[in-house]
C-alpha cells in the first residue's frame, strides 16, 4: 500500500496511479517515494513480479538520455565485476509517459551514510568502515572507472550480520555518475576522486588519511610517499570547501531537492521542502513577533521570537532596517538572514549540529534588499552557562568540556568562526554542543591570507568562549584540560600555538 506522502509525489509529476504498467505488460506497485529531482526524475520503491525493487522513472525531454547513461554505468561496473544491483527492466511505461530503470532491491542493507552516523561515537569502527570505502574506491580506479557522484550514500552495505559493518559486502549505486577513467591526466583524476571520498568523512579523522591513502595504494600496487600523502591531505581540505561552498552559497538558493525557492520583483522566498511557504508569509511572520513581552529580544537591528507554526515549534528572526541610511547600506548586500540560512546548511553538512533551517524571505525591491525573516526550528535545550550551572555530576561536566573541545577543534581543522561565542549562542542537546545565532559566522579559505585571518578570528572565538565562565574555576580548569587534550592529540595545530595565544595552554 502506498503512503499518503508518496502518492502526493507522485501527483507532483501527474501520476496519479500507483499502479504503472510498463512497455512488456508488466506492472510496477509503487509503495514508496524515496528521493525526487524536481521536474527530472522519482526514484521508488515498490513491488514488480512479486520482488521487492527500486524504480528510477525519468521525465521530461532529457529522460531517455539519463537512463541510457545510468543503464551504460551499470553495465561498466558488471563488467568489472564491482558488485551493483542488477537491472531488471529498463524501457517506457506503456503510456510513454515516463522512462523506468528497475533495480533489485539489496536487502539486508544500509548506505554507508547512515552506517557512518551510526558509528559517530565509535572511532575503530568508523575507520574500518573508510578503509572498505576506500578499497572500493581504489576497485573502481583499478577497472578504469570513476564515481563522478562520490557520496556515502551511493554505497549500499548488505550485512551479513545484521549488527556488522566490518564484514559487510559493498554495492556501488547511481550509475548515471559512472565514468570511464580518462587517459590523459588519470593519476590526477584518481587523487581528485579520493580525496572526494576522504572529505565525505568527519574532520576529526583527516589525520588518518595518510595510513588510508597507504592502503588505497597498497592495492594498487603504487608506492606511497610523505609528498604524495601531504599533496591528498590538502586536496581534502580543498574538495571539502569546494562541495561545502557550492551547496551553502549556491544550491540552498534555488530550488532543489532540499529547497523550494520563488523568486518576484518584491520577494525571495527559500523554504525547506518539508515546508509550505504559503505558511511564512510576511504577516504571518510579523503577527509572530508583536508581542513584546514574549519575543526573545526586541532590538533595533534585530526581532526573535518563538512561533507555533505548521506542526511544530521555530524561532523566527527579523532583521530590521533602522532608518533610511541604514536600508541603503544593506540595500546591495548579502542579508544576515540569508547568511544564517547558508551557515545553517553549510553547518549541516559538515556534521555540526544547529537547528534545522525551515525559511528565508526577504523582502525586495528588484535588486535591492529590504527586511528579512530567518526561520529555524526550536530546540528545547538549555545553553551552555546554564547547564553547568545546573549540572551536578562531574562527569557529564567533564563529557560536556570534551564534546565543546571537539566541536571547537572540528571548527578550526574547518576554517569556521563562529564570531559570536556567548554561551547562550551553544546549547546542549543530550551532551552534544549545538550553535546557534549564525549571522556573523565566516568560513575561510585555505590560502594562506585567510588562513592568517582565520586563526586570529579562532583565537577570539576561544578567548570569548571562557571568558563566558571567567568566575567558575572549575569550568574554567575542565574546559582547558579538554581543549589541551583535543588540540593535542594529532599535532595539527602545533605549530599556530592556538591555545597558547587564546592564554588556554
Amino acid at each position: 500500500m502506498i503512503t499518503t506522502a508518496a502518492a502526493l509525489k507522485l501527483k507532483q509529476f501527474g501520476i496519479s496511479n500507483p499502479l504503472i504498467t510498463l512497455a512488456d505488460g508488466t506492472v510496477l506497485e509503487v509503495w514508496d517515494v524515496v528521493r525526487v529531482v524536481p521536474a527530472k526524475r522519482l526514484v521508488c520503491q515498490g513491488i514488480w513480479c512479486g520482488q521487492l525493487v527500486y524504480a528510477k522513472l525519468f521525465f521530461g525531454q532529457g529522460a531517455a538520455k539519463y537512463l541510457a547513461r545510468d543503464k551504460q554505468g551499470i553495465e561498466l561496473l558488471l563488467q568489472a565485476n564491482i558488485a551493483t544491483p542488477p537491472i531488471l527492466f529498463a524501457g517506457l511505461s506503456l503510456d510513454h509517459q515516463q522512462h523506468v530503470l528497475m533495480l533489485e532491491a539489496i536487502t539486508s542493507a544500509k548506505n554507508a551514510e547512515v552506517c557512518w552516523s551510526e558509528l559517530a561515537l565509535d572511532a575503530p569502527a568508523r575507520i574500518k568502515l573508510a578503509e572498505k570505502l576506500v578499497l572500493e574506491v581504489a576497485a573502481h580506479h583499478q577497472a578504469g572507472l570513476l564515481q563522478t557522484d562520490l557520496y556515502l550514500k551511493n554505497f549500499l552495505l548488505q550485512m551479513a550480520d545484521s549488527t556488522d559493518e566490518q564484514s559487510a559486502r559493498i554495492f556501488t549505486l547511481d550509475g548515471d555518475g559512472i565514468r570511464r577513467l580518462p587517459r590523459l591526466f588519470a593519476s590526477g583524476k584518481q587523487k581528485q576522486n579520493l580525496a572526494t571520498l576522504f572529505s565525505k568523512m568527519d574532520a576529526l579523522d583527516d589525520y588518518r588519511i595518510p595510513e588510508l591513502y597507504r592502503l588505497y595504494c597498497e592495492h594498487l600496487g603504487k608506492q606511497s610517499s610523505p609528498l604524495a600523502e601531504a599533496e591528498i591531505w590538502q586536496l581534502t581540505q580543498q574538495v571539502r570547501r569546494q562541495v561545502a561552498s557550492s551547496y551553502a552559497d549556491k544550491k540552498v538558493f534555488r530550488t532543489c531537492t532540499d529547497v523550494k525557492v520563488t523568486k518576484s520583483f518584491k520577494s525571495f522566498v527559500a523554504v525547506a521542502s518539508t515546508f509550505d511557504a504559503k505558511d511564512f508569509a510576511v504577516p504571518t511572520l510579523d503577527g509572530a513577533l508583536l508581542d513584546k513581552n514574549a519575543n526573545f529580544k526586541n532590538g533595533n537591528t534585530c526581532t526573535v521570537a518563538k512561533a507555533r507554526l505548521t506542526d511544530g515549534d521555530v524561532v523566527i528572526k527579523r532583521y530590521n532596517i533602522k532608518g533610511f541610511w541604514h536600508g541603503l547600506s544593506r540595500a546591495l548586500r548579502m542579508t544576515r538572514a540569508a547568511k544564517s540560512w547558508a551557515n545553517a546548511y553549510r553547518l549541516m553538512i559538515s556534521g555540526i549540529l544547529t537547528p534545522p533551517p525551515v525559511a528565508l524571505i526577504e523582502e525586495r525591491w528588484g535588486c535591492f534588499r529590504r527586511r528579512a525573516y530567518f526561520v529555524s526550528a526550536y530546540v528545547e535545550a538549555p545553553d551552555a552557562l546554564q547547564y553547568f550551572a545546573q549540572c551536578i555530576s562531574l562527569q557529564d561536566k567533564k563529557a560536556v568540556a570534551q564534546n565543546l573541545a571537539a566541536l571547537f577543534y572540528k571548527m578550526y581543522l574547518l576554517r569556521f568562526a563562529h564570531g559570536d561565542c556567548k554561551a547562550t549562542n551553544i546549547k546542549i542537546v543530550d551532551g552534544a554542543p549545538l550553535l546557534i545565532d549564525l549571522d556573523s559566522m565566516q568560513a575561510y579559505s585555505i590560502h594562506w591570507l585567510a588562513a592568517f585571518w582565520f586563526k586570529l578570528q579562532h583565537i577570539k572565538d576561544l578567548k570569548r568562549l571562557m571568558k563566558n565562565w571567567a568566575d567558575d574555576a572549575e569550568i574554567q580548569a575542565l574546559l582547558k584540560q579538554a581543549f589541551v587534550q583535543k588540540y593535542g592529540e594529532h599535532g595539527l595545530s602545533e605549530q599556530d600555538n592556538i591555545l597558547i595565544r587564546a592564554k588556554i595552554a
